[in-house]
């Protein structure tokens, strides 16, 4: 689950509802006045825009437009449109429809959202243009660690019996981790993901392949930054894979499996670094 300290939007951070030939998406904005180039964050699993609040500010200040949604299924967004598809290959379709309303992005994908991101930019079907960058944060090359396996075989076995909001009880934060504002939207959230999007989502993270070879050769500028201590995806895999990609790897102490709320100032100076040079 991704976590959440504050809810709170800063100055300058908006919502809106971006509508593409795929469906409506539910968004967070910032902009400067002349920005350089657009960034695109794209969330993980069980989460949406508001994972990337701390970041927003701090990535307009430098001068991009950046633009977190949430995912069909997820919060917000819900469906997007009508019979919906939420297999993995339709989320990454969806990222490049988004892509190409909002013109060349800078790729950013969180977890599962780093997962949905890279089939994104593997698509065939984008234009060349489409992405400016991609960077994997807190992402792996292949299927999860095993321990995080065996959490999501017992989540798609409840799925089965169990509705959605009534899997709470067994998923919420300690008592005290959070403010009580925080732990109503974490449950508020939860309660709105579609069962299907959860069910799809945990198998691919189990069964996922290495395609790492095949995004080397993408043609785009790639890198991957990786909060620690991590146990979703050991970080001596994702170090690895960085190497393999030829990618600027950036490890962020501290930030755990969630560097973008833990360590957010160590996030943007590692994105804008990327994306300047």
């Amino acid at each position: 689950m991704s976590q959440i300290l504050s809810i709170a939007r800063p100055d300058g951070v908006r919502s809106v509802r971006l509508d593409t030939d795929r469906g409506t998406f539910a968004a967070f904005t910032a902009a400067p006045p002349a920005p350089r180039g657009t960034a695109l964050l794209v969330p993980g699993f069980n989460g949406s825009k508001e994972d990337f609040l701390p970041l927003l500010p701090g990535l307009a200040e430098a001068g991009y437009r950046v633009v977190a949604i949430d995912q069909r299924g997820q919060y917000e967004t819900g469906p997007a449109s009508e019979a919906p598809s939420y297999t993995p290959q339709d989320l990454a379709s969806d990222v490049t429809a988004l892509a190409g309303v909002l013109g060349p992005v800078h790729l950013v994908g969180h977890s599962y959202g780093g997962l949905v991101s890279r089939l994104a930019v593997l698509d065939s079907s984008a234009a060349a243009h489409t992405w400016a960058s991609l960077t994997l944060l807190n992402f792996g090359p292949a299927a999860v660690s095993e321990s995080t396996r065996e959490r999501l075989r017992l989540l798609l076995d409840a799925l089965r019996t169990t509705p959605v909001p009534d899997l709470w009880p067994f998923l919420r934060p300690e008592d005290g981790g959070v403010s009580k504002e925080v732990f109503s939207f974490l449950s508020d959230r939860w309660a709105r993901n579609a069962p299907e999007a959860l069910r799809l989502a945990a198998e691919q993270m189990i069964t996922e392949p290495d395609r790492t070879e095949a995004l080397r050769g993408c043609g785009i500028p790639l890198s991957v930054v990786f909060g620690t201590p991590e146990e979703t995806w050991p970080e001596r895999e994702a170090a690895a894979m960085a190497r393999r990609l030829g990618a600027r790897y950036t490890e962020i102490m501290g930030g755990g499996h969630s560097p973008n709320v833990y360590e957010p100032e160590a996030v943007i100076e590692a994105l804008t670094s990327f994306w300047n040079a």
